[in-house]
């Protein structure tokens, strides 16, 4: 957060200089102290936030390579005249802990060519898929497993916090 405070210092003021850049180094420690006594920010919450970052961010390559995957898959449907497309709709429960987990597997599953949500209930999955052989495995799918390391790592700092809480 340091790193990003001085960074945002130096291109709020449109050049840098030996004196700006130490005059933003000092506001910013300042500014970094303060968070870190009032605001309850420090370098373990810091650490927190970069493996979320880390975890959003493999998400999003899981999610281009799927996506990436799932159109020559549609493709090779397509232009494959031996093969006849079967399109089913398939149910499946996941239930995550928070709906935002919920909503992303549904929005992915969109995204991913090929497939579509058609009902999102709480937990209950209604997704319309071109071919059979794309509806295999949509609940425990790549996207289920990642989901569920990212809300391992935030089920853990909330337990943390609880405890923290009860003493």
């Amino acid at each position: 957060m340091y790193f990003i405070l001085l960074l945002l210092w130096i291109i709020f003021n449109g050049k840098i200089t030996v004196e700006i850049f130490l005059f933003g180094a000092v506001i910013s420690l300042a500014l970094y102290l303060f968070m870190w006594k009032f605001m309850d920010y420090g370098p373990k919450q810091e650490i927190k936030n970069l493996k979320r970052v880390f975890n959003a961010l493999k998400y999003v390559g899981i999610l281009v390579v799927e996506i990436f995957k799932a159109n020559f898959q549609v493709i090779w449907l397509i232009y494959n005249q031996k093969i006849e497309a079967e399109p089913v709709l398939v149910h499946f429960k996941k239930s995550f802990k928070s709906h935002f987990s919920n909503e992303v597997l549904g929005n992915s599953i969109t995204l991913t060519p090929g497939t579509i949500t058609v009902k999102l209930d709480s937990d209950d999955y209604v997704v319309h898929c071109l071919d059979k052989d794309m509806a295999e495995g949509l609940d425990s799918s790549v996207f289920v497993r990642q989901l569920d390391d990212i809300e391992k790592v935030n089920i853990k700092k909330i337990t943390k916090k609880a405890r923290r809480q009860m003493k």
